[in-house]
């Protein structure tokens, strides 16, 4: 097991990471978009954007090459795709719980890998997360993209649960 923080100075940049030592960023172009930035620690940089007339399915790239695709399921889970090392992988992001609410990304066989616990820091209006993985999410090839691209997931399901709640 492995503790994770992400932590945000503004809702368009969040620093992630472990024992004080930051692993990568988000960085997001925009409020009211989906495009975002995965800079990793070691000098990689991703690019999130939404694809498609309705923008609902989200592709994470290097350069023009689809590393992972994720999309909002009908239940509220959603439903992420990677091909690292050209393997094709299938995990569920999911929400858990009203009061004390997490998320959590399961694999296909339904092992929990992360727990991710939203902090509304109400002085800043920022959220921060404290995120618990498994040592079966350690060995991950690629963790820290998958890691990252789980902080966007979390940020995506609650912008989406607040535009619907809106509307």
């Amino acid at each position: 097991m492995a503790e994770y923080q992400a932590e945000s100075s503004n809702s368009l940049f969040f620093e992630v990471t472990k024992e004080s030592r930051l692993v990568g960023k988000l960085i997001y172009n925009s409020w009211f978009k989906f495009n975002a930035v995965i800079e990793i620690v070691d000098g990689l940089e991703y690019h999130i954007e939404p694809k498609g007339f309705w923008g609902t399915t989200i592709e994470l790239k290097d350069n023009e090459k689809i590393l992972l695709k994720f999309r909002l399921n009908w239940n509220g889970e959603i439903v992420i795709q990677t091909y690292f090392d050209d393997l094709k992988r299938s995990y569920a992001f999911k929400h858990r719980g009203i009061f004390k609410e997490s998320f959590v990304l399961t694999d296909q066989e339904g092992l929990e890998l992360l727990v991710m616990k939203p902090d509304l820091k109400w002085s800043t209006m920022n959220y921060e997360y404290q995120i618990t993985t498994s040592e079966a999410f350690e060995i991950l090839p690629s963790k820290e993209i998958l890691l990252i691209n789980s902080l966007h997931c979390a940020n995506y399901y609650m912008s989406m649960m607040m535009s619907s709640m809106l509307t």
